[in-house]
């Protein structure tokens, strides 16, 4: 099974605070990490890449653990970047390409709104923090 998502984007989620993408702060956090790797490889790594890696990096996972540990990682549903805190929390939209690569948005941003309104991208929302009332 893959989280990966072709010729798509992923926007803020509607209750997400944030007018602007903004970076998290936590260090060693999920939200931190996954900015940190899309920031420095801008559609470098897709979906899947993207959440092992975090994965990797937070459990210190040698070279040698990788092949395994992947293997185990996605033998267990994942969720998709539709959960990932930049969009819930920290005002990211996620574009992927028609390679599956993703690069992120600010939601302040042209390029944001130029992708939100393409129609030869799927939009999906982001997933609520919380549920509505």
């Amino acid at each position: 099974m893959t989280t990966n998502y072709r010729d798509a984007f992923i926007t803020v989620s509607a209750d997400c605070a944030a007018t602007a993408g903004t970076v998290p702060a936590r260090a060693g956090s999920i939200a931190q990490i996954q900015h940190a790797l899309l920031s420095a490889r801008p559609y470098g790594l897709t979906s899947d890449e993207l959440l092992f890696e975090v994965h990797a990096q937070r459990r210190g996972l040698a070279e040698g653990e990788r092949p395994a540990a992947w293997a185990a990682f996605f033998a267990r549903p994942q969720a998709c970047l539709r959960c990932s805190p930049l969009v819930k929390t920290f005002g990211w939209g996620l574009h992927h390409d028609a390679d599956g690569r993703v690069a992120l948005h600010g939601v302040e941003s042209a390029e944001y709104a130029a992708l939100s309104r393409r129609a030869d991208l799927k939009i999906v929302p982001g997933m609520r923090s919380r549920r509505s009332s």
